[in-house]
């Protein structure tokens, strides 16, 4: 009995190997996402109602469509730093504290941060950009 389906698992066994090659291949040629993380924290404060002065701290990466591009984020790391430090001191304390102010701010720097590195590169080097920390006081 096991003589009879020897051939077929055979078979199952080469097109499995087969597909994961044409795959593997197809990987290789693709550029690969990679990550930057923005070391130390960024802090500043940000307005609020009142004489109280608020504060936010944030830990961000920045995801680059091509790991290529890392040096280049990584080189402007003094210029994007500033850039976000600026948009967050500008924001109001219903924007810092709420999850769609949040999103606002994201989708914000993501677009600041092309602006900025677009002379440079002359393309778009940041795909997204993830808050890994954000707490505010």
């Amino acid at each position: 009995m096991l003589k009879r389906y020897l051939p077929l698992i055979f078979l199952v066994i080469a097109t499995l190997f087969l597909s994961i090659n044409v795959k593997a291949e197809d990987q290789e040629g693709a550029p690969k996402l990679a990550y930057f993380t923005l070391e130390p924290d960024l802090t500043t404060n940000f307005y609020t109602k009142g004489k109280n002065l608020g504060y936010i701290q944030v830990r961000i990466d920045i995801m680059v469509a091509d790991s290529k591009d890392l040096p280049v984020v990584e080189h402007n790391q003094p210029l994007i730093r500033d850039a976000i430090v600026e948009l967050l001191g500008k924001q109001t304390e219903d924007t810092i504290k709420s999850l769609a102010g949040r999103e606002d701010l994201r989708k914000s720097l993501v677009k600041i941060i092309n602006d900025l590195l677009l002379p440079e590169t002359g393309r778009a080097v940041v795909a997204d950009l993830l808050f890994t920390k954000y707490m505010y006081q």
